[in-house]
């Protein structure tokens, strides 16, 4: 083949890719949601090369590539199946010469079902979420959005982690790196994706969903908020939303942790953890290795003066006389961790506080239990170094995600000594921290979300020590306040699940089919009712009811692994 030749081809390609753009238009959904083979638009492998303009990306940018595009064969069985899909792989050009690419994902079902999901990240991404997986927490035995028929698409936010992963903060040293970590990423990625998806099928979606976790939580909060005609659902798990408030919570916990004797071993996180359990347990009406009613656990547990096994909880005269026990100095971290963060400056989020964790019940990270989801468990929380000045990587995932976040974003100097900043009066850094917190807190007006006819789906466990479950409750109080309880009620569900962590937990870890509790809701308008979560890890197969929050499951009688042996109920007042 000549060069002529090639060119040609290459500028036919282009020219089809392009009408068919065109023809598809650049705004809006169609389609009611039934799968189609993909036979209007253009053949997989010619996606690669693809070029999607500036002008087409609803914030600057410039401009987007299509880098490779290549047929995945179907694979799988059951749960785990996937279909024919085309598997391609894109990158956003910056404004700013020297800032990172923006790169994303798309997989493109060869039967689409005219929908799509948009995968949210976790910690400072850094890494694109794989397109084929699950939603946050989904089931394990139903398919996966791809399985489902769905287009799906993520990005890494804008910047490529190094080995610290989620916790490498160096992209805070670039402004346009910080703003698409934000929030601006979401907005780009959805349109070059959206762009995509309308070459190869020549046709737009007929509903489109966000999904995601932590910072895939926070962004999926952001996406309706600020970008609503985009999206007709979300389901966000544990959202970091305060993502600045967030940071400086834990940065105070971090602080505590710090302190000389303050950190917990993991023989002295299993003390507190029995002795929480020990007291609170029952409150659900059986002792069933949950806490359900965590209202009352919170008010009425104090590790100064709790018992374990008929012994003080508290060690002797306040030392550290062994894993049995806490010293003076570990009760002390502790009450900072359950007690709020108060910001005696100005945010301009407008955010004054952040609120304390529920730490009585948690699992900070027991290593010594058997589950194989309890490594992640530990990574996600206290881990297994103290907090020090120069931070170890095994350091609690939250002391390393604030001394980068506090190095690179806040002072950009990666000498800087971040345990010496107090998160509450940061002194010479207020300004600067102010002015990122008007791009990482989420603002919580998503009325025009709402008038679209959206629908969200808010869930977090209830001994969640990184992202604090206290902060999500707040989120959905807002809304209540700003719309009132019943039109809260038209578009939003929150569900809080005994015995989750972050993420994953190896005491109940819950699973939920969402993904179809949101489809039913924002296409058939059927509201989720009954909804129950299954647990993976701590008893397999056992079930809760997902409580519409505030009411939480208290025991009825019957089988204690059970949904229905299990009641939903206001807390006391």
């Amino acid at each position: 083949m000549t060069v002529i030749h090639r060119g040609r081809r290459k500028v036919a390609r282009v020219a089809c890719l392009a009408i068919v753009l065109i023809l598809a238009g650049c705004g809006g959904r169609d389609g009611d949601g039934a799968a189609s083979p993909a036979v209007a638009g253009v053949a997989c492998e010619q996606l690669a090369g693809m070029a999607v303009p500036a002008s087409t990306i609803g914030l600057p940018t410039s401009g987007a590539t299509v880098t490779a595009a290549k047929t995945v064969a179907a694979s799988g069985a059951g749960a785990a199946q996937l279909p024919e899909y085309c598997a391609v792989t894109g990158q956003i050009a910056p404004v700013d010469p020297s800032a990172p690419a923006i790169k994303f994902e798309v997989a493109l079902p060869a039967q689409w079902n005219r929908k799509v999901v948009m995968f949210g990240g976790g910690g400072f991404d850094g890494s694109i979420p794989d397109v084929t997986g699950n939603v946050p927490n989904g089931p394990v035995d139903k398919l996966t959005p791809l399985g489902r028929g769905y287009a799906t698409f993520a990005s890494d936010s804008g910047h490529q982690a190094n080995a610290l992963g989620s916790q490498d903060g160096r992209f805070g040293l670039n402004d346009e790196a910080l703003a698409n970590f934000g929030g601006d990423a979401l907005k780009k990625t959805h349109d070059a994706a959206l762009a995509i998806i309308k070459a190869r099928y020549a046709s737009t979606p007929g509903k489109a969903y966000f999904a995601g976790g932590s910072t895939g939580g926070r962004e999926a909060l952001a996406a309706i908020q600020r970008w609503p005609s985009d999206w007709d659902g979300a389901i966000a798990w544990y959202p970091a939303w305060d993502d600045a408030a967030a940071l400086l919570g834990g940065h105070r916990m971090s602080r505590a942790l710090a302190q000389p004797g303050a950190y917990l071993s993991v023989g002295k996180r299993a003390s507190l953890y029995d002795a929480a359990m020990e007291a609170c347990d029952a409150l659900d009406g059986v002792a069933d290795g949950l806490i359900s009613n965590q209202q009352q656990c919170n008010a009425q547990f104090d590790p100064a003066t709790a018992v374990l096994n008929g012994a003080p909880l508290r060690c002797a005269n306040g030392a550290d006389t062994g894993d049995n026990c806490l010293s003076d100095a570990q009760i002390g971290a502790l009450e900072t961790i359950n007690t709020p963060t108060n910001f005696r400056f100005s945010l301009a989020s407008g955010e004054t506080q952040y609120p304390g964790y529920n730490v009585w019940g948690a699992d900070l990270g027991i290593s010594t239990r058997t589950s194989p989801v309890e490594p992640v468990v530990t990574f996600l929380a206290l881990g297994s170094s103290q907090p020090a000045q120069t931070m170890p990587a095994t350091a609690p995932y939250i002391s390393v995600l604030t001394d980068q976040w506090l190095k690179y974003s806040v002072a950009r100097d990666a000498n800087f000594d971040s345990l010496s900043l107090d998160p509450e009066q940061p002194g010479v850094w207020a300004d600067r921290i102010s002015a990122l917190s008007s791009q990482l807190d989420t603002r919580t007006d998503i009325s025009a979300f709402k008038a679209r006819g959206g629908k969200l789906l808010l869930v977090h466990g209830l001994v969640d020590v990184l992202v604090s479950t206290r902060a999500t409750e707040q989120y959905y109080q807002r809304l209540q306040a700003q719309m009132g309880v019943d039109q809260v009620n038209t578009f939003v569900r929150y569900y809080e699940i005994p015995g989750m962590g972050h993420a994953s937990s190896s005491v109940f870890n819950a699973t939920w089919d969402s993904l179809t509790a949101l489809e039913q809701w924002a296409e058939a308008g059927v509201a989720p009712v009954g909804q129950v979560t299954t647990d993976t890890a701590g008893v397999p197969g056992r079930t809760r009811p997902l409580c519409d929050y505030p009411e939480w499951p208290q025991y009825k009688g019957g089988d204690v692994n059970s949904a229905a042996s299990f009641q939903c109920v206001e807390p006391a007042h």
